[in-house]
């Protein structure tokens, strides 16, 4: 069973069924988080602040779960159409200097985090118990192959640690 020490969230704790909804509710609250920063005075600068050491903006992470949503979608598909892929690493570090995630706006990051939780989402809902077992070779946390259910475990993870990371940042950056 895999859990965080940090968010203290364990995939076990989340049946497939859940999943989908709890994808779509956790990125309307970041989405919630970066339109309520914009909306007040010094919102821009709080999002791409760095107030704390060894982290990321809260634009980064908003930017790092878009693009968390839309690989793990294309990881669904490839596990659907191909037996047992290997997933690459999506380079989360080498992409936010590679993509500017800093220097993207709120709103566009904002609306494109909803789109890709619900599209990752409206894809998994339309699995069957078979489509939920394909399974893909996954690099983390080691290189194992991985079910669909734990890919779409491991992407609530995701979403929940970082919505906890961008209030944090937030938390600092407008104190």
């Amino acid at each position: 069973m895999h859990s965080c020490d940090e968010c203290t969230f364990t995939h076990a704790d989340w049946a497939m069924s859940a999943l989908p909804d709890k994808i779509r509710s956790v990125a309307a609250s970041i989405e919630r988080e970066l339109l309520t920063a914009i909306a007040t005075p010094n919102g821009n600068d709080a999002l791409r602040a760095h107030p704390l050491d060894d982290s990321w903006s809260a634009l980064e992470y908003a930017c790092h779960v878009r693009d968390v949503l839309e690989v793990q979608r294309e990881r669904l598909l490839r596990a659907l159409a191909e037996d047992e892929p290997v997933f690459e690493p999506m380079g989360r570090d080498e992409r936010a200097v590679r993509d500017r995630y800093n220097e993207q706006d709120p709103p566009s990051v904002a609306a494109a985090l909803a789109i890709n939780a619900d599209a990752l989402a409206s894809d998994l809902e339309s699995l069957d118990e078979a489509g939920w077992q394909r399974a893909g070779v996954y690099s983390w946390p080691t290189v194992e192959q991985r079910s669909m259910v734990w890919v779409a475990q491991h992407t609530v993870h995701e979403l929940v640690h970082h919505r906890r990371d961008i209030e944090l940042v937030l938390g600092v950056a407008v104190a």
